[in-house]
């Protein structure tokens, strides 16, 4: 069995789409998923699973609409996968402040147009960086003020996309 890292998009958003996690780490337990882990409340999900990505974004898609009642996007990365995100980094400068620096999680690639879009925005002195179905950004002034942040939702880039901070990210990686 893999294991896997599953990121739920926009849970736990002040009162909006509430999906408690020990309760969602109990419902994938009796579904039959290994090892089930959560970081934080933002549907951060680490388990061990026989199915491939596609299908196990599918499921637990469709576990957590059932359940609990929100339809929310969900992308899967592979341990192998997260690890290269985290060795790959090619704005190694933002770790100093990971609370500003995140990774966009992607359903799928950007276009080339798209990519080249964003990484010319000359936003600085924000950083952007796009890696195939990732995109790392530094935030200079924090994520509610940021230009590029608003460059970086579905309807911009033309695929599903979940944010994590740096920090999310390592802890994922290390509990995987």
């Amino acid at each position: 069995m893999a294991r896997q890292i599953a990121l739920l998009r926009g849970i736990n958003l002040g009162a909006r789409n509430r999906v408690p996690m020990p309760a969602l780490r109990d419902l994938l337990a009796e579904l039959g998923y290994e090892d089930v882990a959560t970081v934080a409340q933002s549907g951060n999900v680490v388990l061990r699973s026989t199915a491939t990505a596609a299908q196990l974004e599918r499921d637990l898609q469709s576990h957590v609409a059932e359940a609990f009642g929100v339809d929310t996007p969900v992308i899967v990365r592979t341990r192998t996968q997260l690890a290269k995100v985290v060795a790959d980094n090619p704005l190694p400068e933002a770790e100093a402040d990971p609370k500003r620096f995140q990774v966009v999680f992607l359903s799928g690639p950007v276009t080339a147009p798209i990519a080249l879009a964003v990484e010319a925005a000359g936003l600085a002195p924000e950083q952007v960086a796009v890696c195939g179905r990732e995109i790392y950004a530094w935030h200079a002034d924090g994520i509610q003020k940021s230009p590029l942040a608003r460059l970086l939702t579905d309807s911009k880039l033309g695929v599903t996309a979940t944010a994590r901070n740096w920090n999310t990210v390592t802890k994922l990686l290390g509990l995987a």
